[in-house]
């Protein structure tokens, strides 16, 4: 059994419950009801508030705050939660919220995200595994960010709205609506979809049948005369046998504020 490396010059309350071989640098902070799997390494002046519940081998920087309460007027120190899963790393000055009562009591993190500087998390967001935000990536509360997204630098992201499997934002892109899956996002006069993200999906595996389908699919969706009913018609017609496809499909259909085109 490796026991706890903790610095003399740390914090961590009575209660905290510490997995096998966590190191706590100096100036680092884990507050009451935190729980760290094992190998997770907080870095000098890190600062973990709970309740919250981490998996196993996260690295937390110095000066990010993970855990602390939502930011919400609402918000009256009701007990609400963080629980995130194994191998984020949250880097300087990150910074992710409890949940809410009237948002179901969690802010949630799979497993494997990257979180660079400045980036936020707010109070009731579901965030899937693998994904990257970058520098300044901001969400708002009760955001959905599906696996292997990226959201671009200083992208605010609205409350309530969902970005899809394998998307990429592109840096300083606002988004309001639902974001669909597979697709590429950047804001040039005005934020609409320039169609799949081919090379992001070629790094993660895709085929080219796989790309060629997506591809098809997107082609009716933003540069066909039809209107999005009329492409998803289509789009079952001539493209379902494409597992992605068909995807896309559901995702459009359960959209909610309406999709990035």
């Amino acid at each position: 059994m490796t026991m706890p490396e903790i610095h003399p010059q740390a914090v961590v309350a009575a209660n905290a419950k510490l997995g096998e071989g966590v190191k706590i640098g100096a100036y680092a902070v884990v507050g009451e009801d935190v729980e760290l799997g094992d190998g997770c390494v907080l870095h000098t002046h890190a600062m973990l508030t709970g309740p919250s519940k981490f998996g196993k081998n996260n690295a937390f920087y110095s000066f990010s705050a993970i855990g602390s309460d939502p930011q919400d007027y609402t918000f009256r120190g009701e007990r609400t939660e963080l629980v995130a899963g194994d191998g984020n790393i949250f880097r300087e000055y990150v910074t992710v919220s409890r949940g809410t009562q009237k948002g179901g009591g969690k802010t949630f993190l799979g497993d494997h995200n990257f979180l660079l500087a400045y980036s936020h998390i707010g109070h009731d967001c579901l965030i899937g595994s693998n994904t990257l935000f970058v520098n300044g990536a901001t969400l708002a509360g009760h955001v959905t960010v599906e696996d292997f997204a990226t959201i671009g630098a200083f992208c605010p992201v609205h409350q309530f709205c969902r970005i899809g499997r394998y998307a990429y934002i592109g840096a300083s892109t606002v988004i309001t609506q639902d974001v669909p899956p597979f697709s590429k996002i950047v804001t040039e006069r005005e934020t609409k979809s320039f169609g799949i993200n081919t090379t992001g999906l070629e790094r993660k595996g895709f085929s080219p049948e796989r790309l060629q389908a997506l591809k098809r699919a997107y082609r009716l969706l933003l540069h066909s005369k039809l209107n999005t009913s009329q492409a998803l018609a289509e789009m079952r017609k001539s493209l379902s046998d494409s597992a992605d496809v068909q995807e896309l499909i559901k995702f459009i259909e359960s959209a909610e504020r309406g999709i990035v085109k």
